[in-house]
């Protein structure tokens, strides 16, 4: 099998050094290595960022930066403690539409996946379509869908869907794909089905790569939950930041970016728990 065709792998071990494996932990330079390995490691970490917050608020006192242009740590963990009760009903609006419609997007993308690996003739149809929805930014729909379904959860539930959907059946159909022709030829001569190969061959081999799709997806499902939240509506993460932008309250507005940042960590962490513990196997 050559290089580009490489099944990407949630490796335990160490990678030998080729550079051809995928996975959750080597998408960027910056998770390339092999992970935390001891609390020394983790002091370090912590260390790096004690003195780069530290440096910021330091920084920002001794120059006496105000408050509506960039405020100190130290505020916005107050603002974050301090309007977490009011921030906390927004916080499950914004998980609600996330949830929903990162779950309709998955479903369909990976259904489509599936129909269009198994039939050439499906892909022919399709792919026109699914190039027009990667590459429009869901957010300029979202005033049309709000026309039509009004400013509740249905118009940012669809546009999260539709940013979510596209991602998953692209890194799906690839993982379905990378698929030697030797095994499949071997299956066959078995006598199994094409459904048979596709469940027991196509879907095992193709997980690492879907759950790359599911992580990407979830986290472009939650910037268009966002964008929606603050082009119109009265609830969500995304109006409590164009509130408070709006108000020059700034302490609290990054207190809600801080929340979102963790919340895209935690997306990241557990399709990577997913991976070590359902996909950790070598190619």
């Amino acid at each position: 099998m050559s290089g580009g065709d490489a099944i990407p792998e949630f490796s335990k071990t160490k990678s030998g050094g080729d550079g051809k494996d995928v996975s959750l932990t080597n998408l960027s330079a910056f998770s390339s290595g092999p992970g935390i390995k001891s609390g020394a490691e983790v002091a370090a970490i912590f260390a790096v960022a004690v003195v780069i917050i530290g440096g910021i608020e330091l920084a920002l006192r001794i120059f006496h930066v105000p408050q509506y242009i960039m405020p100190p740590p130290s505020s916005i963990l107050y603002a974050l403690f301090d309007e977490f009760p009011l921030i906390a009903p927004h916080l499950g609006y914004t998980l609600v539409e996330l949830v929903s419609g990162f779950a309709i997007g998955a479903i369909v993308g990976l259904v489509m996946a599936a129909v269009i690996t198994q039939f050439p003739f499906a892909e022919k149809i399709v792919a026109p379509y699914i190039l027009i929805l990667v590459t429009t930014p869901m957010l300029a729909l979202v005033p049309l869908l709000i026309l039509r379904f009004g400013f509740g959860y249905t118009p940012r539930i669809i546009a999260v869907a539709l940013a979510a959907g596209p991602m998953v059946m692209i890194n799906a159909a690839t993982g379905f794909r990378r698929v030697e022709s030797a095994k499949i030829a071997l299956a066959r001569s078995y006598g199994a089905s094409t459904l048979q190969i596709f469940w027991k061959i196509r879907a095992p081999m193709a997980l690492p790569m879907i759950l790359v799709g599911l992580m990407i997806g979830a986290i472009f499902g939650l910037l268009t939950a966002v964008g929606a939240e603050m082009v119109g509506g009265g609830f969500g993460l995304g109006n409590r930041l164009t509130s408070y932008s709006s108000m020059i309250q700034m302490p609290q507005f990054f207190a809600v970016v801080l929340i979102l940042s963790t919340l895209g960590i935690l997306i990241y962490v557990l399709f990577y728990l997913i991976g070590k513990k359902w996909a950790s196997w070598e190619a």
